[in-house]
């Protein structure tokens, strides 16, 4: 590769793989079954993103609880476990093989995980070993460090690469390392808040469907090729 090759990098869980819904209702059910009288799901859905040792951290907080870390083990395992089983994001596999970019997944996720369930899933023909994870940088998302990573690892700049992310802490690491951020809200865990808070975290563009990101890499291709002029 050379300096300028242009990569496409996309997040894992909620654009690769559609387990954020599945995530964050084995979140809510474990914490509730440990604190049945607390009102969970309003404050661990705006933590999604975060590593699950952060929105356990954030949660708890918020609630005035605490957590042994023999909870926060058997949680993120109940997660993980939950979490395997998802399917891939609908059109993601067809879309993946329609533009021409090196491609690179960044993942909050620690990669043994990551490696399995694109194995799973069939998407790992895509990505190779250009799997860049949280246990393998000093901070997790929303630090840009994951980005900032996979840009050396590509042998790129972070100016050449496009993103696709789902959420506000993934968005914000991206934008944070310089890089041009598409937010993806077509998973099972949407809403219509995340269109303007993944703008307000650095996304240019937020699409809703698979199919339409060919499209859009063409474009950002394109308006990067002028500019270069």
């Amino acid at each position: 590769m050379t300096v300028s090759a242009r990569a496409l990098i996309c997040d894992c869980d909620g654009v690769l793989i559609d387990s954020e819904a599945v995530a964050a209702a084995m979140l809510v059910r474990e914490l509730e079954a440990r604190w049945p009288d607390a009102d969970v799901a309003p404050v661990v859905m705006p933590l999604l993103g975060l590593r699950i040792e952060r929105v356990l951290d954030g949660t708890a907080t918020q609630l005035g609880r605490t957590l042994a870390p023999a909870d926060v083990a058997a949680i993120r395992g109940a997660v993980e476990q939950a979490a395997m089983q998802a399917p891939a994001v609908a059109g993601i596999g067809d879309a993946l093989s329609q533009i021409a970019l090196i491609k690179a997944c960044a993942s909050n996720s620690y990669r043994p995980y990551v490696e399995s369930v694109l194995a799973r899933t069939g998407l790992k023909r895509f990505f190779g070993d250009r799997l860049f994870c949280a246990d393998a940088v000093a901070k997790p998302k929303p630090a840009p460090d994951v980005y900032l990573a996979a840009a050396r690892g590509l042998s790129t700049t972070p100016e050449h690469c496009l993103v696709v992310e789902d959420s506000v802490t993934g968005a914000t690491a991206a934008s944070e390392a310089g890089m041009t951020v598409l937010g993806f809200i077509g998973g099972g865990h949407a809403s219509a808040q995340q269109i303007e808070a993944l703008r307000a975290a650095g996304a240019q563009h937020v699409f809703d469907d698979m199919r339409q990101l060919p499209g859009l890499a063409a474009q950002w291709i394109a308006s990067a090729a002028v500019g270069s002029h």
